[in-house]
This record gives structure tokens, sequence and C-alpha cells, in this order.
């Protein structure tokens, strides 16, 4: 692996703080926040391999309190919402979320959409603890898959 790519995987671990640094970049990427955990995930995993499962586990944790927390930021914002007019994709996503139920939270690893899919189901005043499962499920099928993968890409 070349110098630049270990330096910056070490850079991202922030190996002095190690699977702390893994919590709270997860908690904080999984609010509206646009910042990814992935990399520092991988960083560490590639500096302390031991620490594949843990770390895994950390983010996962991490990532669904912060999707817990923007769930509520959906329930607290329902009602300044509901002032608005809606247009008419907005009340087909709607539609959709309200008929998948707490099963559309299984999407909040995904991209740009899956963290205000959380504030959306919050919004919905969808089940909470079933909205968490379902969030935990997708988050921890994320990062497993995705620390996997850059392990076998960079030859971790």
């Amino acid at each position: 692996m070349p110098p630049w790519i270990e330096s910056l995987i070490a850079l991202l671990a922030l190996p002095q703080f190690g699977l702390s640094t893994v919590f709270v970049v997860a908690f904080i990427s999984a609010t509206l926040l646009p910042l990814g955990s992935e990399p520092v995930v991988f960083g560490l995993v590639e500096l302390s391999p031991h620490l594949f499962w843990p770390a895994i586990g950390v983010a996962t944790v991490g990532n669904t309190l912060g999707g817990m927390l923007t769930w509520a930021m959906g329930f607290a914002s329902h009602q300044v919402v509901d002032k608005y007019g809606h247009s008419n994709h907005h009340l087909r996503a709607l539609a959709w979320l309200e008929r998948l139920g707490p099963k559309a939270c299984l999407l909040s690893w995904l991209p740009v959409v899956g963290d205000p899919l959380c504030a959306v189901a919050g919004w919905l005043k969808l089940p909470f603890w079933p909205c968490v499962a379902y969030m935990a499920v997708g988050k921890l099928a994320r990062y497993t898959m995705m620390t996997a993968a850059l392990m076998g890409l960079f030859g971790g």
C-alpha cells in the first residue's frame, strides 16, 4: 500500500482515540449533518484488525443513536411541517412510508436519503422502538459490508 494511503488511514482512524472517535463520528454522521463514518471505521480497522467487530459494533450503536436523535427531531417538527402545503411527490412519498411503516428505516443506511428518512419516520410518528430496530439492522449490515469490502480492496 502506498505510504500516502497509510498516512491518510492513520489520520482518519485517529488511533489515539480509537473506538471513541468511531462512536462520535458515526453518531454525528447519522444526523442531518453531511459526514461519512465509513472512512474512520475502515482506518481504525486497517490499523488494528483485531478491532474489526468492536469497531463495527461501536459504529452501529453510534449511528443508530444518531438515527434515534434524527427520529426525535422529525417527531418534534411534526406540527411545524403541518403548516405548509404538500406537493404531490411529497404526499406520495409520505404514503409510501406510511405503508411500509418502521420497515422503511431499514433504508436509513442509504446516503443522502437515509438520515432524512429517520426524521420523516419520527414526523409520521411511526413506532419508535421498531424503527430503532430496523435502523440498527440496516446500519449493522452497511458497516459490516463496507468495512469488509474495504479490507479486501486494500488488503487489510
